[in-house]
């Protein structure tokens, strides 16, 4: 359900800027203001207390962004707390986030592997992903998982390629278990 929430605020922030001619500004702000809630926790606790009203959320909203950033942005954070979506709000900035960046051809990749990778491998493994896909650039975060045992695991939006030992164990058990049993 969050997915689908991120994926339609998300779009209709993206729609709002590219039909405003303000996606780089955009783009600018709202990495700005992640800052700002990421510095401020206490900003975020108000704005999903329970016992703080719609309102005075949407005053806290006007007060802090209003004039500071663009209107656009002012508008829709006040949307996000009126529909009562501001946990999701992360979501929905990552969402159009990757949305500007998949429109400027930057492919935002997850890499994950038993062990970590060395400045070579990762070379090979990026030129492998440009080679398969359509991105002119990539921003690639490699991550370490020794469960994997071995192999590799690519996580570009919703595609997943696994190619990792653990998996192809998990797999094999599962089908002498249906063989077992069947």
């Amino acid at each position: 359900m969050a997915k689908l929430i991120s994926g339609v605020y998300g779009e209709a922030l993206y729609d709002t800027a590219v039909s405003s001619g303000v996606s780089d500004e955009m783009l600018d702000e709202i990495t700005a203001v992640r800052k700002i809630f990421e510095e401020n926790p206490d900003f975020n606790k108000l704005m999903l207390h329970p016992s703080v009203s719609k309102e005075e959320k949407k005053k806290v909203i006007e007060k802090t962004f209003r004039g500071r950033v663009l209107d656009e942005l002012t508008g829709f954070l006040l949307t996000v707390v009126e529909k009562e979506r501001f946990k999701e709000l992360n979501s929905i900035f990552d969402y159009f986030t990757d949305r500007i960046k998949a429109d400027r051809g930057i492919g935002v990749v997850y890499v994950t592997t038993p062990a970590d990778l060395d400045n070579n491998m990762r070379l090979a493994v990026e030129n492998r992903i440009k080679e398969t896909t359509d991105f002119t650039a990539l921003e690639t975060h490699y991550s370490v998982d020794p469960s994997l045992i071995g192999g590799i695991v690519i996580r570009i939006g919703d595609r997943v390629a696994d190619a990792s030992v653990k998996t192809r164990l998990d797999d094999l058990t599962s089908r002498l278990l249906d063989i077992r049993l069947g």
